[in-house]
């Protein structure tokens, strides 16, 4: 019986579902640190304070993060 394995997605398409996600009138930041090399993003809807993600080794991770932690409850 054969199996159907998914290939993990790679970190464009990640960043790409990502950016797709997040509303468009909504900023997005994404910054590395130059001594660290960490990163870290920003989300934040209009009129908004923004909140910085915890710092991340990869900027997907960091975007995702900062996603996860300022976007609408879902319903």
């Amino acid at each position: 019986m054969g199996h159907n394995h998914a290939k993990p997605a790679t970190a464009a398409q990640k960043l790409e579902r990502l950016l797709n996600s997040i509303p468009a009138d909504w900023s997005v930041k994404l910054e590395r640190e130059a001594l660290s090399g960490l990163w870290s993003a920003i989300t934040a809807p209009p009129g908004s304070t923004e909140t910085e993600s915890e710092h991340a080794e990869d900027p997907v991770t960091a975007l995702e993060n900062a996603w996860r932690k300022n976007r609408p409850a879902r319903k």
